[in-house]
């Protein structure tokens, strides 16, 4: 009979207030004989939080080691000691260690269990008064702006709503690109200190909301942003020639702009074309 293997347990902590921990983790933290922490100082203040006495052996899991360390702990799971993975806030894995983690237990046939409480994601979805019925979790946008404005302009068209996480100092120069990619219109809420005592929700137009940032912000903050509403379809041909001329003041080639519109409206290129040289030959009359 060969070793039972452990069980990676993966256990969401409180992102403000320690008394939103369930009686599972605190159960959890007492009992684990190994437990991979972001933050091992900050493991110990919520033990001590939750009058929790630590036995097990304790080490550091953040972004920097995650990889070594996740073959460290299989090594532990595969040897039959359970592992239990606790973040600075909310559920590992997300936007946290623990993703890689998952995949090389799962691939080693290793249970895999969670122990569910506070999320950042859906508590800001919730208290943003935006759309939930449909949404995604897009983490932190990239530092750098051509890398962020790439990807805005992948999510312009994305119809569900969004939840980005942003950094305090980063926060005013991130809203200013989610204005310009989807205007300054689309609706918006920077959510800050969520559970704690300032908690605070700011809801508006985009441009509001990154003008109201440039002063600064301090905190923890979520960010959730109204997905694209929907696209009207053309197909009138006097409409289809408009929009076509519209990109080719922007300085797109007719060819393409032809092209660029028959697709967004799924009509044929010919169809676009002729209704071109129909507007072409009735200006000319």
């Amino acid at each position: 009979m060969g070793l039972v293997k452990g069980t990676l347990i993966l256990a969401a902590a409180p992102i403000g207030r320690v008394d939103d921990a369930s009686p599972r983790l605190t159960r959890a933290l007492a009992d684990a004989p190994i437990i991979a922490a972001e933050d091992t100082r900050r493991l110990r203040r919520l033990a001590a939080d939750l009058d929790v006495t630590l036995s097990a052996r304790i080490v550091s899991y953040y972004d920097q080691n995650e990889r070594s360390r996740a073959t460290e702990l299989l090594q532990d799971l595969l040897e039959g000691r359970d592992v239990l993975v606790v973040t600075d806030a909310g559920m590992p894995g997300v936007s946290d260690p623990g993703y890689r983690l998952v995949v090389e237990a799962v691939a080693a046939d290793v249970r895999v269990t969670v122990l569910p409480g506070p999320s950042a994601v859906t508590t800001a979805l919730v208290l943003s008064g935006l759309p939930t019925d449909r949404f995604c979790f897009e983490g932190f946008l990239p530092r750098k702006p051509g890398e962020r404005a790439a990807r805005l302009a992948d999510l312009a068209a994305e119809p569900r709503t969004m939840v980005f996480f942003e950094a305090p100092h980063r926060l005013a120069a991130s809203l200013e690109a989610l204005a310009e990619a989807f205007g300054e219109e689309r609706p918006a809420a920077v959510c800050r200190e969520l559970t704690k005592t300032y908690e605070e929700v700011k809801r508006g137009p985009l441009g509001d909301l990154a003008g109201w940032a440039a002063d600064g912000v301090k905190g923890e903050i979520t960010v959730v942003v109204a997905g694209a509403p929907p696209r009207t379809t053309l197909t009138e041909p006097a409409d289809l020639a408009a929009a076509v001329a519209e990109r080719e003041r922007a300085g797109i080639p007719r060819k393409d702009a032809i092209t660029e519109i028959a697709k967004e409206n799924n009509v044929p290129k010919k169809v676009v074309y002729s209704a071109v040289l129909d507007a072409k030959g009735a200006a000319g009359r």
